[in-house]
């Protein structure tokens, strides 16, 4: 395990529900962007099934959780929010969803790109990763590695961009860690800005954040961390 040392001057993180990247990333993003990073988020379902009610209504929820994303987004300093409003649970990797990507990857150039490791399925025996989390994965990997730098993909969708790194967040295999002691208190805002999804236990969010950074900073010698899979695409 090593500490990251990135401080890239443009980053994108693609996660398919309006409170993935906060929750996943929302620490590294928010000290980015403090730095002058251009952060751009890009999500890809609406959220309209992200209740466990019988009655909620999905155009309620929606509207609901547009309106946390850009609050969350706007604390965490993302200089742009894309949502694409693919209902929940239909996310695929289809040829579409990828050509959408690669075309969001060569306007906005980032350097970096974040977003979930498709390849974690199975958590602690109590919890199966939702499908939209591994499809928005194996999306962003397939548009990003190799499409949006290859020309003959998508020559419709700009000039082509290579990505230099990939950092996958709920990873089995994290090999790097931010320290993200300076924003730790922004993250937990950004994540308790998606006030549909908590239930109203703010102190129980706060201890699960703290809680979780606190285990990633240790293994790098930092109070407060997010892990990740480092992918190198450029040499």
């Amino acid at each position: 395990m090593r500490a990251l040392r990135l401080r890239p001057s443009s980053a994108m993180a693609i996660y398919a529900h309006p409170d993935d990247a906060d929750v996943a990333a929302g620490g590294l993003l928010a000290l980015w962007a403090s730095e002058g990073c251009a952060v751009h988020l890009v999500v890809i379902c609406d959220g309209a099934k992200g209740s466990h009610a019988v009655k909620a209504n999905p155009a309620k929820l929606r509207s609901a959780r547009r309106e946390e994303m850009q609050l969350a987004a706007d604390l965490l300093g993302a200089s742009s929010v894309t949502c694409l409003e693919r209902p929940d649970g239909g996310i695929e990797n289809d040829e579409a969803l990828r050509e959408t990507l690669v075309g969001l990857v060569r306007r906005y150039r980032p350097q970096v790109v974040l977003g979930p490791d498709p390849t974690a399925t199975f958590f602690g025996g109590v919890y199966v990763n939702h499908h939209d989390h591994r499809e928005a994965g194996w999306a962003l990997l397939d548009a990003v590695a190799p499409a949006a730098a290859m020309p003959l993909y998508f020559p419709g969708q700009g000039e082509p961009h290579q990505v230099d790194q990939l950092l996958l967040s709920g990873t089995h295999e994290p090999d790097v860690v931010a320290d993200v002691t300076l924003t730790i208190d922004t993250k937990l805002k950004a994540v308790l800005a998606h006030v549909s999804q908590l239930g109203g236990d703010d102190e129980a969010i706060r201890n699960v954040v703290y809680g979780r950074a606190e285990q990633a900073g240790r293994q790098v010698g930092v109070a407060f961390g997010e892990a990740f899979r480092c992918v190198e695409l450029s040499f």
